[in-house]
């Protein structure tokens, strides 16, 4: 059973304007909204745009190392979900996640300390672009490995379930992510256990070089069908409808502990990385500037590009981690002032 919309076309993105209201404005999930919270939904989405605008040039200028995927088109999916989250929901995503880091609420100063590698940053230098976290916020990260964290966050849902708490887990991917087995293998446990875990797919139609179109058959939400699931599909670009959606399966994984599949249509306006040109798969016609020029837009754009300017400044005066820092984080055993595991360690005992 699906909730499904009339995503907008490759050559027609969904339109912006605040002079048009949203038809799923009246949804339960959006009616009670106070003016002031609106804004702040605006306000993020402001802020995680002009965050990765202002990270281009610092990529260009060869301070950050590693890869850059930037989030630029999706800002509604993350804002949307994330705005509904409780005390006990959780999110984890893949390496594009800039912007759910900022949705949950993460400084942006460390964020972008984390992209020069500095020891300031959220994962203390040692992540990058692809490893923001914040476990103090529920937020367990981007990962590197396509799907990877799909069933991480399957394990996530299994927690909450256990520990008797009323929360679901958010667990985001790509469209490209959808074919990989362990998706299939997070799907089939979720569905066997009862787990409140959504899986959201975040269908911005490219996997790296290559349209959905070329590379995955069928509706791509559908596939939950397979594990008696339920799944939704809605557009991507406005924040009303994505709350709307969100909002129905975030209240039925938290009441009856049951999964879903949840695919959003979404676009990405840059390409797959920084380093990906863009220039040899898609037409740039599908490519499509929106302009706001309310006096409050104004104002929240500007107050956005000032906080990514003073993340960059926050970033530069930094220091680098030391050699000395290289093994902290990384080994329990070597954290630990004492030992107090009883256990053994296997590759201590291998002869």
């Amino acid at each position: 059973m699906s909730k499904k919309s009339s995503p907008a076309a490759p050559s027609e993105p969904a339109d912006v304007s605040v002079a048009v209201p949203s038809p799923h404005a009246a949804a339960p999930a959006n009616a009670k909204l106070t003016t002031e919270q609106r804004i702040e939904l605006y306000r993020k989405m402001v802020r995680i745009r002009r965050f990765e605008e202002r990270c281009l040039p610092v990529y260009n200028a060869g301070k950050i190392g590693g890869f850059l995927h930037l989030y630029i088109g999706q800002e509604a999916v993350a804002v949307g979900a994330c705005s509904l989250m409780g005390k006990d929901d959780h999110v984890i995503t893949a390496y594009r996640d800039h912007g759910h880091a900022i949705a949950v609420g993460m400084d942006t100063k460390p964020l972008m300390a984390e992209l020069y590698g500095k020891v300031t940053g959220c994962s203390k230098g040692k992540g990058g672009s692809m490893h923001y976290f914040a476990p103090e916020l529920n937020y367990w990260g981007g990962h590197g490995i396509v799907g990877g964290q799909i069933p991480l966050g399957t394990g996530l849902a299994y927690a909450v379930k256990y520990q008797g708490k009323k929360g679901a887990a958010m667990a985001f991917m790509g469209d490209g992510a959808v074919n990989q087995g362990a998706v299939h293998e997070a799907y089939n446990l979720a569905a066997l256990w009862d787990l409140p875990v959504l899986f959201v797919i975040e269908n911005n139609r490219y996997s790296m070089g290559t349209s959905q179109e070329r590379s995955s058959a069928g509706v791509l939400g559908k596939r939950a069908e397979a594990y008696d699931m339920q799944w939704y599909q809605c557009g991507g670009h406005d924040i009303y409808e994505v709350r709307a959606t969100l909002d129905e399966a975030l209240t039925r994984a938290r009441d009856q502990h049951k999964p879903a599949v949840v695919e959003i249509d979404t676009y990405r306006y840059r390409g797959h990385s920084v380093a990906d040109p863009d220039k040899t798969y898609r037409d740039r016609k599908e490519i499509e500037e929106k302009v706001l020029t309310t006096a409050i837009i104004e104002e929240i754009d500007a107050a956005a590009r000032a906080e990514a300017e003073r993340a960059v400044e926050f970033a530069e005066a930094s220091p680098f981690p030391t050699a000395e820092d290289i093994q902290k984080d990384v080994y329990w055993e070597t954290d630990q002032p004492a030992r107090t595991s009883e256990g053994r360690i296997f590759f201590n005992n291998v002869k």
